[in-house]
């Protein structure tokens, strides 16, 4: 590699820092998935989350909502966010409630970054076969969330004049060029460790299960 190459290479890195580490835990059993399984009963959808320094304007992270007939799972690569009580298998997050769909966007929107959201319907057996291809990537490395994300986009029906990307706001202005993309901005003053609002979410979890068995 050249030098020049090196310090390209470096500057991508540090550009998308935002996923330059994956510090997810160990996967979770095919069962445990299988297990959380939740199906949405709105429309096959595609959503792209695209996370936004407040203060630089650079983009720091990609992930990928999929709400495909079978199931709603979100791509998460080289991501930050997890739960204990959402089985993660290589990235792929699976139990995708409304709530857990909550959190996980307020876990990203905060002081120092807000989460561009874009949306568009597709036909189930492309949402499907989505789903099919973030199962059967494997866990993303370091600083690739943008190119791993890029890379699934490109394979579907519809989704062709996506760029190979390795910046989420470059990706984000290829995506609301689809057609019939809405979008929103989601803004919080919230502290920036992301980990509280997973920790509020699972003790409200938690709480839940301990009325319950109490209850019964």
């Amino acid at each position: 590699m050249t030098i020049r190459a090196l310090f390209a290479a470096l500057a991508c890195a540090v550009l998308v820092s935002g996923c330059a580490g994956n510090v997810s835990g160990p996967n979770a059993t095919a069962e445990e998935a299988a297990r959380a399984a939740y199906r949405h009963d709105g429309p096959s959808e595609i959503t792209l989350y695209t996370m936004i320094n407040n203060r630089s304007d650079s983009g720091a992270h990609t992930a990928m909502m999929i709400n495909a007939p079978s199931q709603r799972v979100v791509f998460d690569p080289a991501g930050s966010v997890r739960f204990q009580s959402v089985p993660e298998i290589d990235d792929v997050l699976y139990g995708i409630t409304p709530e857990v769909e909550e959190v996980f966007e307020s876990a990203h929107a905060r002081e120092t970054y807000r989460v561009r959201i874009q949306k568009t319907t597709v036909a189930p057996e492309v949402a499907e076969r989505a789903l099919q291809l973030v199962q059967g990537h494997g866990a993303v490395p370091a600083a690739q969330c943008s190119k791993a994300t890029s890379g699934i986009l490109r394979q579907l029906p519809g989704f062709q004049n996506i760029g190979s990307q390795w910046y989420p706001n470059k990706l984000a202005d290829d995506f609301s060029r689809l057609p019939g993309v809405t979008e929103r901005v989601r803004r919080e003053m919230d502290d920036d460790d992301k980990s509280l609002a997973v920790k509020a979410y699972e003790e409200r979890k938690r709480n839940a299960r301990l009325a319950l068995a109490a209850e019964g």
